[in-house]
């Protein structure tokens, strides 16, 4: 399955699983709200030696302001 590496805002540097390698953007539940990311250029590693199949995708907005939590 391929994997999303994510880069900048709340989820820096998680992977993501990807369903459909056509989505150029993905949508993710954070908070009480959804951040968006998007793909940044063509899919690496597609051989079937070279691990899995990975693309970049990095931050583009959030749907509700995003503040650190008290807890």
């Amino acid at each position: 399955m391929p994997i999303a590496r994510l880069s900048g805002g709340p989820l820096d540097g998680q992977v993501f699983p990807l369903e459909n390698t056509d989505d150029d953007t993905i949508v993710l539940p954070y908070s009480e709200g959804q951040v968006v990311y998007q793909r940044q250029g063509s899919f690496e590693q597609t051989g079937d030696s070279d691990g899995p199949t990975q693309a970049a995708f990095a931050y583009v907005e959030a749907t509700q302001e995003i503040r650190p939590s008290d807890d």
